[in-house]
């Protein structure tokens, strides 16, 4: 069945034996984001499968379903997590050979769960698709079946079943919000939750730097972007699925968009009402309730969030505790001028008052002036503005770098090392693969073109580095910098106008 009718896949999610290997996860109530929202907010905890998320079920839906001449040959997948813990979990289970291809950015946790599932190994490529199309290519020589994580009737038919719980979980439900990725498992809830509460909404959700469901739904066609962001790893998807995109049509409300910072503060949530870390995947459910209840100002709903899942490396911890205040509008981050000179330093703490102070950066660097990088609690967006007015009347001039991504991920932490005399420097912020030799690869390609004289790294415990570099590169060489630049092939951006840079760094 390339393209089921959807009483065919009503009856493909009724007879689902996803039960010999999933569970039937709780629908529990959120107390505190249930509070704060004043809406009641219900977490379908699929974390609490045995591989820790939603994917099993259409990896063992998918593989048991296959022939016996196919399961002679056994099966093959490309996945850095989840997926390959469904496809093997399924694999031992039917007694199977099972044989993964993972990026070789894969963090050593994940692939140690697949071995550990009986998988065999392969690493290939620094991507999701270099591993695709590897695995493709051994399916096709070895005759094992290829398991693909979301594009296939039977997987989204799998994950259909989460659908059909959450409606003998709950005798009133307003909307159910779900994660996505590639589309298969919004594809298959929202059609078992259409075909019977035509009224509940099917909302997505997804990161705004990885919106290829919500791009494709815009556009009226799939699409290919053109990079995504990592953080939401799990929902990392370059281009929607093509029999998950034309259920989407059909069947999902809308899809909405939230940043790396709410998804931090949306784990932060759940955290605090269950005490379970949710990878940032598994925590976009809930981030797109918060943005939903505060765009449409609903009151008194009930609302159901997708916990997808936990695979989340412990080092990741540090970067979603920084960033979570600022996704929950906590905390603001600014820099501010104020005069270099005895009691001036005294006389801006005044200013910001008896709020807590969550970082202050600060580095002698001028005669007459200088800069501060400030972070303070809050405890309301208007609280914000109040400092603001403030720092105004007090005749600071001032900067909000609460969304300013350079300032955020580099910049706090290099505060004081301003240099004079550096001609013709251009900044960049790339993502370097997490693996040995990525660093090389750039400085071999650079060669002895260009002086670097500025680098920031920060491992995030994620599948890619964060890096900023500075390059003196002469103004008759920028056309053989770009050129450079593609054929490293690293997402860049460049940030030599980044107002972070001219305060703190030049």
């Amino acid at each position: 069945m390339e393209h089921p009718s959807l009483e065919q896949y009503l009856d493909l999610i009724r007879e689902a034996p996803v039960y010999d290997v999933a569970q039937r996860t709780p629908l529990q109530i959120a107390p505190g984001v249930s509070r704060r929202l004043a809406n009641r907010v219900l977490l379908k905890r699929e974390d609490l499968q045995q591989v820790f998320s939603f994917k099993l079920r259409g990896a063992y839906n998918k593989v048991t379903a296959l022939g016996e001449h196919e399961r002679a040959c056994g099966v093959i997948a490309a996945s850095a997590g989840n997926h390959a813990q469904g496809v093997a979990l399924a694999a031992r289970k039917l007694g199977l050979k099972a044989v993964i291809v993972m990026p070789k950015t894969t963090p050593d946790i994940k692939v140690q769960s697949v071995k550990d599932l009986g998988a065999e190994i392969v690493l290939h490529g620094n991507t999701y698709d270099d591993a695709c199309i590897h695995a493709d290519k051994l399916a096709q020589q070895s005759g094992m079946t290829f398991i693909h994580p979301y594009d296939d009737p039977l997987v989204i038919a799998g994950q259909g079943t989460i659908g059909m719980e959450i409606l003998t979980q709950v005798d009133h439900c307003d909307a159910i919000f779900v994660p996505v990725g590639g589309g298969g498992l919004i594809a298959g809830v929202a059609m078992w939750i259409k075909a019977h509460r035509p009224n509940i909404r099917v909302i997505g959700v997804e990161p705004d730097d990885a919106p290829c469901m919500y791009a494709a739904l815009q556009a009226g066609e799939r699409v290919v972007l053109e990079q995504v962001g990592l953080f939401a790893d799990g929902v990392a998807v370059r281009q929607a699925g093509e029999e998950t995109f034309r259920i989407a049509r059909e069947h999902v409300d809308e899809i909405l968009l939230v940043s790396t910072d709410e998804i931090c503060a949306a784990i932060k949530d759940i955290y605090d009402d269950t005490r379970s870390i949710t990878e940032p995947a598994g925590a976009l459910a809930v981030a797109g309730i918060k943005k939903y209840v505060e765009r449409d100002g609903v009151v008194g709903k009930t609302l159901v969030a997708i916990d997808s899942g936990a695979n989340m490396n412990f080092d990741r911890l540090r970067h979603v505790a920084e960033r979570a205040e600022l996704g929950e509008h906590r905390e603001v981050l600014f820099a501010a001028t104020i005069p270099e000179r005895p009691g001036s330093f005294r006389k801006f703490c005044e200013t910001i008052g008896r709020r807590g102070i969550t970082e202050f950066n600060y580095r002698y660097s001028d005669p007459s002036q200088a800069h501060v990088f400030v972070g303070v609690k809050m405890q309301a967006e208007e609280e914000k503005q109040n400092l603001f007015a403030q720092l105004e009347k007090a005749e600071y001039p001032y900067r909000d770098m609460s969304d300013n991504e350079m300032a955020k991920m580099h910049i706090r932490y290099m505060v004081g090392g301003r240099v004079g005399g550096v001609q013709h420097e251009c900044l960049y912020r790339f993502e370097f693969p997490e693996r040995p030799g990525a660093l090389m690869r750039f400085l071999n390609k650079m060669g002895e073109h260009w002086n670097i004289s500025l680098f920031h790294y920060r491992n995030h415990g994620a599948a890619y580095g964060r890096v900023l570099i500075g390059m003196q590169v002469p103004p008759e060489e920028m056309e053989k910098l770009q050129c450079f630049l593609e054929e490293l092939n690293y997402p860049y951006w460049e940030e030599t106008d980044n107002p972070a840079y001219a305060l703190f760094l030049l």
